[in-house]
């Protein structure tokens, strides 16, 4: 349980830095960012893991071999759809995803790091 309430924590501050930081992306409050992160958590579980399946499976494991590129994909495509799901954080566009993907995952990374 602990585990799981860092991780949401460690999820929410790189959700924070990355409507902070990237133009086109804003969350409503720091609150919100709480609500965001659980969204995009829940997302990630339970369907970021068959995307990422299908992208391995359709590059034909090219991009096994860049799992990196593949998450950062689907990272940026659940982050638009959990736009769509909350009023909570607006993305304008796939770009900002793209960019808030990569400033999530970079800060996620370097908290998780530090924690150890």
């Amino acid at each position: 349980m602990t585990t799981l309430l860092l991780h949401w924590l460690i999820l929410t501050v790189a959700v924070y830095l990355a409507a902070a930081i990237v133009p086109g992306v804003k969350v409503k409050s720091f609150l919100a960012t709480f609500v965001v992160a659980a969204i995009f958590g829940i997302l990630n579980y339970f369907i970021g893991w068959a995307l990422r399946g299908v992208l391995y499976v359709t590059s034909l494991g090219l991009l096994y071999l860049l799992s990196f590129l593949a998450r950062w994909i689907v990272d940026a495509l659940l982050l638009k759809v959990t736009d769509l799901i909350t009023d909570k954080i607006e993305i304008r566009g796939l770009g900002p995803a793209f960019l808030a993907a990569l400033v999530m995952s970079a800060a996620g990374t370097l908290m998780q790091w530090l924690l150890r």
